[in-house]
């Protein structure tokens, strides 16, 4: 029988990653993670991740710390809040501060909810920026997908939450709005609400994401690292304004 007539088999197929893969390649080699998702834009696991580190940390910190103890922290760390407390009628106050400690509890327990809604607005957003702007084609899925995976970091801040509500001794100090020190503002409590506004913008854990962000833009949008730089730092300062506005009114 001639050689030419034997029928060689065609390699298989390469198959794509798996959530968990992707997960973990978020961490150490992202572009991995972002490519695969021009395959597929699933990203159930990382929503679940989110979910349930969100619920754990509101646990830990009703734990460890209690949300009345949260409220009287926020109170020190916001004059112009507690100058309004003060103002309030005497009899209106009980009920006030009952309220206000029950949204921060509810809020913590529920905040994987509400940032997964501001996720998806953000999402939409830079979604219709990279087409109409830039002239991509991506999907509206993909881009989710690759802003969900962009903000696994949290988790790591999520993590770090727990260990020094754990280890640590810091109930009385603790913050909700900024638990944890992976920015400046975390150690300058006093500084000004221009400087504290842009130090906890800088935090490492939220540039972290907002580097992984421009990497996955740029490989699903097949943009530049440039070009998907400039997009997404133009809501980075978007939202390093609000901060500062938040800081002013605190």
């Amino acid at each position: 029988m001639s050689t030419d007539s034997v029928l060689v088999p065609a390699p298989p197929a390469p198959t794509g990653l798996s959530q968990i893969e992707r997960v973990v390649d978020a961490f150490i080699a992202p572009s991995k993670t972002f490519a695969d998702i021009l395959r597929s834009s699933s990203s159930w696991l990382p929503i679940l991740l989110l979910l349930l580190s969100t619920v754990c940390t509101g646990f830990i910190v009703d734990r460890q710390v209690g949300f009345e103890r949260v409220y009287e922290n926020q109170m020190q760390m916001s004059p112009k809040s507690a100058e309004r407390m003060e103002q309030l009628p005497p009899e209106q106050k009980p009920a006030i501060v009952a309220r206000t400690i029950a949204s921060y509890k509810y809020t913590s327990y529920g905040a994987g909810i509400i940032i997964l809604i501001f996720l998806l607005i953000y999402a939409l957003v830079i979604w219709a920026s990279f087409n109409f702007g830039l002239g991509a084609q991506t999907t509206f899925g993909q881009v989710f997908a690759v802003t969900m995976y962009a903000a696994l970091p949290y988790i790591v801040q999520a993590i770090l939450v727990a260990i020094t509500l754990f280890v640590g001794d810091n109930a009385e100090s603790y913050d909700l709005k900024n638990p944890v020190g992976t920015n400046l503002a975390y150690y300058l409590p006093d500084a000004g609400p221009v400087l504290k506004g842009i130090f906890q913008s800088l935090d490492l854990i939220k540039m972290w994401s907002v580097v992984l962000q421009v990497i996955g833009m740029a490989i699903i949008a097949k943009k530049t690292i440039m070009q998907s730089a400039i997009i997404v730092g133009i809501f980075w300062v978007i939202g390093v304004a609000f901060t500062i506005l938040g800081a002013f009114f605190s």
